[in-house]
């Protein structure tokens, strides 16, 4: 009896097939394996919906080449034109030269002149804790001597927060609506300005930003001889020993500094007033002379600079500089 036992079948399994002898086995074909039933053809689903064809793009033709054809005019004339805001289309002033026209009406104003295309000058009401938008955070070091308190604007230790750029703020909707200069609004009036006057992180007040070299010439030649009115808050009332003490180290010797004047504009018990007039930006002095007067510093705005006012101008709105206003 055979060790193995041969495995029995399973039920329901199909009984395995004989292998016949090779000489036994009928001339025929050789069996392929079977892959298990055809799948019948399905019919192809077509999709009768007809395509939808995109309308013929009409680009049109650009607007300042419209206006040369108006005025006869080079294309750089032409895009000074529109950049004046002298061309309108359909009635609309428009201001961008790659513009696209049509069909559309285009007319330029009468007084039309490339002669008139001054360059401007803005003045900002910046808000404290803002960078002037002259150097970056930490590049706004001056050689006045250093308060260990006072509206500079700096974090504590580690990374600093992220601060806001004074510059951000020249946009149309911070133009200030009743502006006397009466100057029409164009967009490349906030394009390519400069800013050569610092404030302190910290202060609010007067900054410059300007197109023009002239005026950029005259705030970098004669910044230190130009005189910054600022007004200090500080707390509490200002009595006669404190405007000494600030008078000493304006006198000192050891700490030569710029030329002030100071005055007290008004005092309380609650808050006071200090006037001060500088020449030349010092970033930090306020602060300075405050603290070696024993005063704390709140608050300081600069309100002038040489000739130029900051008047009621709202924190954070601009206006132009008129005409008749110098530095």
């Amino acid at each position: 009896m055979s060790t193995f036992q041969r495995a029995a079948r399973p039920e329901g399994a199909p009984e395995a097939r004989r292998e016949r002898p090779a000489g036994d086995r009928p001339n025929q074909r050789p069996a392929t394996a079977s892959a298990g039933p055809k799948p019948r053809n399905r019919p192809r689903t077509v999709d009768r919906t007809p395509p939808v064809s995109a309308p013929a793009a009409d680009p049109g033709e650009r607007l300042s080449k419209r206006v040369m054809q108006l005025k006869g005019c080079s294309r750089s004339e032409a895009e000074q034109y529109i950049e004046c805001g002298w061309v309108m289309v359909n009635g609309v002033v428009v201001e961008d030269p790659p513009f696209r026209v049509q069909q559309q009406t285009v007319t330029m104003d009468p007084a039309a002149s490339l002669l008139n295309m001054a360059d401007v000058t803005l003045i900002l009401n910046k808000p404290s804790g803002w960078l002037d938008g002259v150097e970056e955070e930490d590049d706004d070091e001056d050689d006045a001597p250093r308060p260990a308190s006072g509206p500079r604007g700096r974090g504590g230790k580690g990374a600093k927060p992220r601060v806001d750029n004074a510059r951000s703020l020249l946009t149309a909707a911070n133009h200030c609506p009743h502006d006397p200069a009466e100057i029409r609004l164009l967009k490349r009036h906030l394009l390519h300005l400069e800013a050569e006057v610092p404030l302190e992180t910290g202060a609010s007040g007067l900054v410059v930003f300007t197109q023009d070299w002239r005026t950029t010439r005259k705030l970098s030649e004669d910044l230190g001889s130009m005189e910054h009115e600022i007004i200090a808050d500080v707390a509490g009332e200002v009595d006669e020993e404190a405007l000494q003490k600030i008078a000493r180290a304006l006198k000192d010797e050891r700490t030569p500094l710029p030329h002030t004047k100071f005055s007290v504009n008004s005092s309380s018990e609650e808050m006071s007033k200090l006037r001060f007039a500088i020449k030349g930006a010092h970033p930090g002095l306020v602060a300075y002379l405050c603290e070696r007067g024993g005063l704390q510093l709140l608050a300081m705005r600069r309100i002038r600079l040489g000739r130029v006012t900051l008047s009621d101008l709202p924190v954070g709105q601009w206006r132009y500089l008129s005409v008749h206003e110098k530095f």
